[in-house]
């Protein structure tokens, strides 16, 4: 497969920074590119941007939080399109804060994007791809998963659970020929960092469209072969190992 010409994919928090690099580059290579996002004007951008260059992006709102909006977006791709090629899970949010400040609400809120939701949209994306007998899952989950540090208590609960549910959907999905990545991403110029640390430096992070390159890579392998964890990090990033 040279290209992904014909391919459907869903990228979750494909509005902006990493997801937003993912959306581009895929729709690059000959993909349709449905952007999963709670953020309308953000999401429509992004398939604005995209279309103006002839690719293939569309917009559907969709809130990880809700079980109906999941069900009822992977429901209809599958009626528009014909099918669901590749779901990658790449939304994701955070509360900095020490454990004694965070919010019942706000640990819950979060679990529910970064845990509950990939699992909602393996759910009903497995489905799809099982009657296909073909397909591929991406989870982005982070360097979050291997170490911890202050104030991310409900961040790293959750991509170490993420972690340990893609290892899960491997073991499952390969039943119907479905292929799951786990992407462990390191630290991105991204909103989700440089909106939230402005005193970060940037060049100790990479640039996302580095990381969005290296799934193309994986979905361009159409083998028998499966990578079933990823580490992609920046160069310079000192808190590995």
């Amino acid at each position: 497969m040279e290209n992904l010409n014909g391919k459907v994919i869903l990228v979750t928090g494909g509005a902006q920074g990493l997801g937003k690099a993912i959306c581009k580059t895929l729709a690059e290579a000959g993909a349709t590119v449905i952007i999963g996002d709670i953020q309308q004007g953000k999401a429509e951008e992004t398939a604005g941007e995209i279309q103006s260059r002839n690719f293939k992006a569309v917009f559907k709102r969709l809130d990880l939080s809700e079980e109906k909006s999941v069900e009822d977006v992977i429901a209809s791709i599958k009626s528009e399109y014909g099918s669901l090629d590749v779901l990658i899970n790449n939304a994701g949010i955070d509360f900095t804060k020490p454990i004694t400040e965070l919010s019942v609400s706000e640990w819950d809120s979060a679990m529910k994007v970064n845990l509950r939701g990939p699992f909602l949209t393996a759910k009903f994306g497995l489905a799809v791809m099982a009657e296909q007998q073909s397909g591929y899952i991406i989870n982005i989950i982070s360097t979050a998963a291997l170490r911890a540090w202050t104030e991310a208590s409900v961040y790293h609960a959750s991509k170490w659970g993420l972690r340990g549910f893609t290892q899960a959907l491997f073991t499952e999905a390969r039943k119907s020929n479905v292929k799951v990545t786990g992407l462990i991403a390191g630290g991105m110029r991204t909103p989700f960092l440089l909106d939230r640390f402005p005193d970060i430096d940037p060049s100790v992070l990479q640039d996302p469209a580095n990381v969005a390159a290296q799934i193309k890579h994986l979905l361009l392998n159409d083998t028998d072969t499966v990578i079933p964890e990823l580490m992609v990090i920046p160069f310079k990033e000192t808190s590995w190992p």
